[in-house]
């Protein structure tokens, strides 16, 4: 199953992504796909439609609250969802389990962002 109505379908069959039109295979266009599936999760679906508040993701409270509360928040997010998914795969909840595990590259993504700004 691939990602929801209104997210973009990318991978091997189509080379459109976030990352700008690509027309050569590198062998990484499967994790191109997952990482344009949760970009798209974050700035188009649900974290757009319960978090972003109009505001840039960077201002959002994914990056707000780490700054407020430390390098944990975003990891501690992201391990829970991963746990979680671990339970849908269980309970044969795939797709479920496939947006927890997008929602967690985001976390991640906020970690990183963290990590780079606290830098200078």
């Amino acid at each position: 199953m691939g990602p929801p109505a209104g997210f973009p379908k990318v991978g091997k069959s189509e080379n459109a992504s976030i990352f700008g039109n690509d027309t050569h295979t590198d062998g990484y266009e499967d994790l191109r796909a997952i990482l344009d599936e949760a970009y798209a999760q974050s700035s188009q679906g649900k974290g757009k439609e319960r978090h972003a508040n109009n505001l840039p993701w960077d201002k959002q409270p994914i990056l707000q609250i780490t700054r407020n509360v430390g390098l944990g928040y975003p990891t501690g997010q992201a391990a829970k969802k991963i746990y979680e998914s671990c339970g849908m795969v269980k309970r044969e909840k795939r797709e479920a389990a496939v947006q927890e595990l997008l929602g967690a590259i985001v976390y991640a993504a906020a970690a990183i962002r963290y990590i780079r700004e606290s830098e200078g």
